[in-house]
């Protein structure tokens, strides 16, 4: 019986290091492409490169982005990491670049 407890705890380790933690990519995959699947004109998403847009054409295998107004590019399908809602904040937490940090004026 002491024998077997190493072989056991062998067993139990590696069904926790690999196959539970596989199992669970396993579903985040099967998740993922089943949302990039589903999606539609007019949809917005932000992509795995940090970019929010509009899904603006869809194909087989590729999608094209309206990431700005008349600015289309195409992504693959693989590119939408997530689905955003329309009063989601897109802007970077509401940063305005045209106001100066220290409060100063150029004029």
């Amino acid at each position: 019986m002491e024998q077997l407890l190493p072989v056991l705890l062998i067993v139990l380790a590696f069904v926790l290091l690999f196959i539970l933690p596989a199992r669970q990519r396993k579903k985040l995959a099967e998740r993922q492409r089943v949302m990039q699947q589903a999606l539609q004109m007019g949809t917005p998403v932000m992509l795995t490169c940090g970019l929010y847009g509009t899904v603006a054409g869809l194909q087989e295998t590729s999608l094209d982005v309206e990431i700005a107004a008349g600015t289309v590019v195409r992504f693959a399908r693989a590119a939408v990491l997530e689905v955003r809602t329309a009063d989601a904040p897109t802007d970077g937490g509401g940063v305005d670049l045209d106001k100066r940090a220290d409060g100063a004026s150029d004029g």
